[in-house]
């Protein structure tokens, strides 16, 4: 009888689907204020506004690469948007989501040495929107984040607009974890 028994006590673990190597992160931007904690906050409505939808594929299936994929619609129509993966959380405040993503971190902080402020060393990507506001942008990167160090993705305002400087937090993306 121990036999049947024995195998009614399987480990948890063993029914619960592995981790998926793909992570799909797929929100509307609300405000900070939200009664519901947000996924996507956006700072600048006139260039992110409420409701605007972000799609974030995260593909790290191929050991020590990571694929990042965003794809929006409804934001500023005709803009550019420099994006970054960012260590810190979104958060009311848009500094909250911290510095960029290092590979290897800059040990002078805020990092501006081009030895690791880099395309190489950090996930960046331009994201171009169309004349609707409908854009992808696609990245690969030879790494993969550290676990829980990579939390958000930030687009930040680019090309000048209105009261914006170009490296102005406009919106982030919290990450599925």
């Amino acid at each position: 009888m121990p036999a049947p028994f024995a195998a009614a006590l399987l480990p948890l673990a063993l029914l619960a689907p592995a981790a998926s190597p793909v992570s799909v992160t797929e929100t509307a931007f609300d405000p900070a204020t939200a009664f519901v904690r947000p996924t996507a906050i956006s700072y600048a409505q006139d260039l992110v506004p409420y409701g605007s939808h972000a799609r974030v594929v995260t593909d790290r299936s191929v050991p020590g690469r990571t694929v990042l994929t965003l794809t929006v619609s409804g934001l500023a129509p005709d803009h550019e948007f420099p994006v970054h993966l960012h260590t810190g959380d979104c958060g009311a405040d848009p500094a909250a989501s911290g510095p960029h993503y290092q590979d290897v971190v800059d040990p002078v902080q805020p990092s501006t040495d081009p030895a690791y402020a880099n395309d190489r060393n950090e996930l960046r990507l331009v994201l171009r929107t169309g004349g609707r506001g409908g854009g992808t942008a696609r990245t690969a990167v030879d790494w993969q984040p550290r676990p829980g160090e990579a939390r958000s993705l930030v687009l930040h305002a680019g090309t000048p607009a209105g009261p914006h400087a170009a490296g102005d937090r406009v919106a982030c993306i919290r990450l599925a974890r």
